[in-house]
């Protein structure tokens, strides 16, 4: 399969690898430092249609395709690792309403979430549902007199909670049916009995904003439901597939940003009265990462590249998320390990790749899920 960019494409990778340069490395160890959430940043994000790039023309977006996508997220996430974590989930919550999503709900919601006015928050997790969906406790129920659906229920570790405009919720409307009772609405920051609680203190991607949803018979109009009762699961799906796309650009970014450092330290830190990238050890260690980026970003490509042509990706999808996520978890540890006591400093870049690629193994579907999605393939 031929991964070389086309014009287009090209295009945008040179813009994105330009904006990630000059607006996004500058800030983001100082916004990783003090946990601030880059809302400015964000905005010009929105303002150079990297918010909207999987969105259609029609509404407000660049049109761009997933293989452009991805390589976006990745260079993003090769500057801050935080803030593709913020686009991704942000794109990965409009594909719901773009593939499922009623003509008014596409023309109400895309548009202002392409332009990064709204951001988008995708909401499946529980404190007791994470890759179990079908023990979601959040439960809404159809209140005919009103036409509203009341919700009642909490959410848990929302990516970008609190700041987003417009979320994608999944809750219970039929218990009996199991993951076929889950149904899926569109809600509105501010609505009445809806709230966030308080902001997680994680260990990595600290610039991104991640907190509990609170439902406390929250009426949700009939017009806000996201297909039909009993597609929520299906809908979770499609949002996770794209998700786990999203999260392997990430991974991939993380890696070469890691390899990046490790190569740039190599070549200024001395030994010995040389540089220690002549040592053959520090080499084979270079190689190597080389390697595992390549493997990372060409696994990535192919997820993105049959979903471009309409082809089942899904399992290629779980294969990237879970190659590419580990990858960067080594990767930036091999980075760490080059640069030896100073690696372990927060002067230096290689400790925050490390807490910021650990967080890649665990959403989106844990390597352990992935492992048991792709066994379960492979036994078919």
């Amino acid at each position: 399969m031929n991964f070389l960019y086309n014009e287009k494409q090209e295009l945008f990778k040179d813009m994105i690898e330009s904006f990630a340069k000059n607006e996004i490395e500058p800030i983001a160890e100082h916004n990783d430092k003090i946990g601030k959430f880059p809302r400015e940043l964000i905005n010009k994000m929105g303002k150079s249609g990297l918010m909207g790039m999987i969105i259609p023309k029609e509404f407000g977006g660049q049109g761009a395709d997933t293989v452009a996508y991805s390589m976006g997220i990745a260079e993003v996430s090769r500057a801050c690792a935080a803030t593709g974590t913020i686009m991704a989930v942000h794109s990965m919550s409009m594909t719901p309403i773009l593939k499922f999503g009623t003509e008014e709900q596409k023309k109400k919601y895309l548009p202002k979430m392409a332009s990064g006015e709204h951001i988008g928050a995708f909401a499946l997790t529980e404190p007791s549902a994470g890759s179990d969906a079908a023990a979601v406790s959040t439960v809404a129920v159809y209140d005919e007199k009103t036409e509203e659906y009341v919700l009642n229920g909490t959410k848990m570790f929302i990516t970008n909670a609190g700041e987003a405009g417009v979320y994608t919720v999944v809750a219970m409307t039929d218990k009996s049916k199991g993951v076929k009772g889950l149904t899926a609405f569109i809600i509105e920051a501010g609505t009445e009995g809806f709230s966030t609680g308080k902001l997680e203190e994680k260990m990595g991607i600290k610039a991104s904003a991640t907190a509990e949803l609170i439902f406390e018979n929250c009426r949700i109009p009939k017009a806000n439901l996201l297909g039909k009762e009993g597609q929520g699961f299906k809908i979770a799906m499609v949002g996770l597939d794209d998700g786990r796309i999203g999260i392997a650009s990430q991974s991939w970014g993380i890696a070469q940003a890691a390899l990046d450092a490790a190569v740039g330290y190599s070549k200024e830190r001395k030994q010995f009265g040389k540089p220690i990238c002549k040592n053959q050890a520090i080499q084979f260690l270079l190689a190597d990462m080389r390697c595992k980026v390549e493997i990372a970003k060409l696994l990535t490509l192919q997820a993105s590249s049959l979903k471009d042509q309409k082809k089942p990706f899904s399992i290629e999808g779980s294969i990237a998320k879970y190659q590419s996520s580990e990858i960067a978890v080594e990767v930036a540890n091999n980075a760490l390990q080059i640069a030896g006591g100073y690696g372990f400093m927060k002067e230096y870049i290689f400790e925050r790749l490390v807490r910021d690629a650990r967080i890649t193994t665990i959403y989106e579907g844990t390597s352990q899920i992935m492992q048991m999605v792709i066994g379960r393939d492979v036994l078919k």
